[in-house]
């Protein structure tokens, strides 16, 4: 429903979320674009998107709709935004350890379709794509 708008518009869709937060169910729409996204953007977005399900009505229960920007800790999850990141610091969760660890921060080195190193201090790992339970940019303070 929302793949042409955002591609005729100028907007990247970074990710969709569908949760149930206590008793409340979120459909939360998270765009960006070059340059950054603002309120004015998602407003649009939320308006073309909240009018498309109300026609099509996907959701039986009652849910709120959230727009909004992917944050600076934007999620990596397709091969482009890996490309992206590399030389950017991420922050990287594993579904089981590799070299004694889970969590891995560290400078994005390299990505390919099988793997990606990322160096976190004087030490490099290499984490298979398949063995990556998370992704996202990290801000460094």
């Amino acid at each position: 429903m929302l793949k042409e708008y955002i591609e005729q518009n100028g907007f990247e869709l970074v990710d969709i979320e569908y949760v149930k937060e206590g008793s409340n169910w979120f459909l939360r729409v998270y765009a960006d674009k070059e340059g950054g996204i603002d309120i004015d953007d998602c407003g649009r977005i939320s308006e073309f998107l909240s009018g498309k399900l109300d026609e099509k009505d996907p959701i039986s229960e009652a849910y709120f709709l959230e727009v909004s920007s992917p944050g600076a800790e934007r999620p990596l999850k397709k091969p482009q935004d890996f490309q992206k990141a590399i030389g950017s610091n991420v922050f990287i969760t594993t579904y089981e350890h590799i070299d004694g660890a889970k969590e891995f921060e560290g400078l994005l080195q390299s990505y390919d379709a099988e793997q990606l190193v990322v160096e976190t201090g004087k030490k490099k790992f290499t984490i298979p794509l398949a063995k990556i339970a998370s992704a996202r940019l990290a801000i460094v303070f």
